[in-house]
């Protein structure tokens, strides 16, 4: 490889992918009101479904509440 090409790659900043730039965030679902899902989001991305029933999804509901 070239010396020139080596430098070429060692300098070029490394440029994070837009989607990891984004914050993780949480969405309720709702029927009759009640939460059926949370999805964990990452800007329009859905991540991962999360039980409302499970110690996780009760932990986010808390801290949902008591933001409210």
């Amino acid at each position: 490889m070239p010396e020139e090409a080596v430098q070429a790659t060692e300098e070029a900043p490394e440029q994070p992918a837009p989607a990891e730039t984004e914050d993780v965030h949480y969405q309720a679902v709702e029927k009759d009101g009640t939460v059926t899902a949370i999805w964990e989001m990452q800007g329009r991305k859905h991540l991962r479904t999360i039980d409302p029933r499970s110690a996780e999804g009760k932990q986010i509901l808390a801290l949902f509440e008591t933001a409210a």
